[in-house]
């Protein structure tokens, strides 16, 4: 029987770097957690940790077992709030990773059939792809939305569902707007300051070439990772940008933006990556439709 006991040393040991701060973290004595490790080693039949300069690092058997010893010490620190949740009243957790470049607005679209859901508690990260599907496969998140699928090459077994191909629209300030330069789009953007996404968002590119195709120098006064903080540079006079039709409900809370044009051949997709594990949670499915 496995002493959890010794595999928490053996886990803060591998979060700190090294048996002096695990010490220090634990209140305990060097010694003593260093006896515990090698009792969890003994048991499991193989090295665990292996000393690199100062500090310890994990051997191939023992990334298996932290990454084993990750999930369960986080299942573990979800009880007691799940515990209390579970005594006040039903609730449905559902954890969510945005990828960088998404746009924010569009996630909030595609989230919104189940923010209705009684009890719900819905929490939400923002981080690189690679990152949040190592998180997804780990079980900590129960949903990726990204604006690609999954590398090829990629070492996680997830699935993935394309939820949107959603056109792009264009808005601006309407001190920028006027009737003429909605006549004259997409030729107006020429003349133009735009707020673009940054090459994090896969519709970096996409825009980059259908101005291309378009004969169009950007003017490209700003770029922005998030999506909201873009739409408010722009409502303060900064430039046009662009958004996607699915985002762009969420504009009409900003009454200074007018819509400048919509784009012909130019969508942003969007893709719903889950595990086999989530893809049994019920609010998953009620997103992913399936």
């Amino acid at each position: 029987m496995l002493n959890y006991r010794h595999l928490y040393y053996f886990w803060v040991v591998a979060n700190e770097g090294g048996f002096a701060r695990a010490a220090e973290r634990l209140d305990m004595a060097i010694q003593t957690i260093s006896a515990q490790v090698r009792l969890l080693e003994s048991s499991i039949g193989h090295q665990l940790l292996k000393p690199s300069g100062r500090t310890v690092v994990l051997t191939d058997a023992g990334r298996a077992v932290f990454l084993r010893a990750d999930e369960i010490f986080l299942l573990g620190s979800r009880i007691p709030e799940e515990a209390a949740a579970a005594a006040t009243g039903p609730s449905v957790r559902l954890s969510v990773g945005l990828s960088d470049g998404i746009a924010k607005l569009a996630a909030h679209r595609l989230l919104q059939p189940v923010l209705a859901t009684s009890g719900l508690k819905l929490i939400c990260h923002d981080g690189e792809l690679e990152q949040l599907m190592a998180e997804l496969a780990l079980h900590k998140l129960d949903l990726v939305l990204a604006c690609q699928p999954p590398p090829h090459n990629s070492s996680f077994r997830l699935s993935n569902e394309r939820l949107v191909a959603s056109r792009v629209d264009w808005y601006g300030p309407a001190a920028l707007v006027s009737d003429q330069k909605i006549a004259e789009f997409p030729q107006s953007l020429k003349d133009l300051p735009i707020l673009a996404p940054t090459y994090h968002a896969a519709l970096r590119e996409r825009m980059d070439r259908w101005l291309e195709n378009l004969g169009i120098q950007a003017q490209i006064v700003g770029e922005f990772e998030d999506s909201a903080l873009l739409s408010i540079f722009s409502a303060q006079g900064m430039g046009v940008f662009p958004v996607t039709e699915l985002g762009s409900a969420d504009l009409v809370n900003i009454q200074s933006l007018k819509l400048l044009g919509c784009s012909d051949g130019l969508n942003e997709e969007i893709y719903g990556i889950y595990s086999s594990r989530s893809k049994n949670h019920p609010l998953v499915r009620k997103i992913l439709n399936i």
